[in-house]
């Protein structure tokens, strides 16, 4: 029996089995058994050098961030309002046949808004362009979850699209520690008591991975559904925003109604009207968490026109890496004034964390 054949008698078993507190740990041993074999089929076809399913995309800018709906939901006219790109516009679907780049200049920032073609919905399984589609959003910094006003149901859809191929939106991956061992079987270490699954159940979807031995520390309460993320090695995870379009076409009483529908937070706008745009601009800064950072260099006055744009938690020596892949070599230390330090002209090493508007100058090795 082949892993197609071996995937498909799961399936038909859980769909087989009542969902029950009885239920729970058969239940999650098959979740656990099906992503090993969707892990070894994937490597197989890597191995076999079948052709990535993705765009070719060259990232550029300060981040990136790709919109994700189905076929006419607005995206190009809203990529279009948000940077002057001149993505294809019509009101048929499927305009858009490939990824087309557009650049947002926000507060400094350099912001890639990929505008990628409509998916439909089996798009996981390679339905339409759904495969290379999605596969690029693997390496977006920010999901845009386009949906239409008439259709807002279609969020589920794109979500579970999205996770199928492995990508989890607004989630973080879980916080624990599995160190394998030789020998000792498996010892688990909870900080956090486990409500959501049994600590056998957790020794056996590891067994399933074939880890036997190992010193396993639980530091968050988590899922069977989480550490089968964890431990098939494969996941994504990335921030989303939901965004709302052709509200122009709705009254405020059709928007209230719509809330109470929709599970997740959104922002509604109006790619054709330009409505919200500014929201909708401010909410992708923010969800980014970039930080601004003034260079001061030594001696002379600081450029507090042009901040160098970083994610937040960044260390001095992140900073160095933007600036030149030798920097951080060369690097001696840093003097830095603003929030993150105690007192300004403080010098710091290559690891310490900077804040929003620090300023900061880097001194480099004698000799170089």
């Amino acid at each position: 029996m082949g892993i197609p054949e071996k995937i498909k008698a799961i399936q038909d078993e859980m769909a087989k089995t009542q969902v029950n507190k009885a239920t729970e740990h058969h239940l999650g041993l098959l979740r656990a058994k099906i992503a090993k074999l969707k892990r070894e089929q994937e490597e197989r076809k890597s191995k076999k050098g079948q052709k990535s399913d993705g765009f070719d995309v060259k990232r550029s800018g300060d981040a990136t961030v790709v919109f994700i709906g189905l076929p006419s939901v607005g995206k190009s006219t809203l990529l279009n309002k948000l940077t002057g790109a001149r993505s294809a516009v019509a009101t048929f679907q499927f305009t858009t046949l490939t990824v087309v780049p557009g650049m947002m200049e926000y507060r400094g920032a350099k912001i890639q808004l990929l505008d990628l073609p409509g998916i439909i919905k089996g798009a996981s399984t390679g339905k339409g362009l759904g495969k290379r589609v999605l596969a690029v959003a693997r390496n977006a910094d920010l999901v845009l979850l386009m949906l239409d006003v008439f259709q807002p149901y279609h969020e589920d859809v794109l979500v579970k699209e999205l996770g199928n191929i492995g990508i989890r939106l607004n989630q973080k991956p879980p916080n624990i520690v599995i160190e394998k061992t030789t020998t000792g079987g498996i010892a688990v270490a909870q900080q956090v008591k486990l409500t959501k699954m049994t600590e056998k159940l957790l020794k056996d979807i590891l067994r399933v991975y074939d880890i036997n031995n190992a010193r396993v520390v639980i530091r968050e309460d988590l899922t069977s559904d989480q550490l089968i993320d964890y431990v098939s090695g494969n996941k994504s995870y990335a921030d989303a925003i939901t965004i709302i379009n052709k509200i122009d076409l709705v009254d405020k009483k059709f928007l209230y109604q719509l809330k109470k529908k929709i599970k997740s937070e959104f922002i509604q706008v109006s790619a054709d009207f330009g409505i919200n745009i500014d929201p909708l601009k401010d909410q992708i800064y923010n969800k980014l968490k970039f930080i601004r950072v003034y260079m001061r260099p030594k001696g002379g006055e600081t450029d507090f026109k042009e901040p160098l744009i970083a994610r937040k938690d960044s260390t001095i020596g992140n900073i160095c890496d933007q600036l030149h892949r030798q920097m951080r070599k060369q690097f001696r230390y840093a003097l830095v004034w603003g929030k993150s330090v105690k007192f300004g002209g403080q010098r710091v090493g290559i690891n310490h964390v900077l804040q929003d508007e620090d300023v900061l100058t880097i001194i480099k090795s004698r000799g170089v």
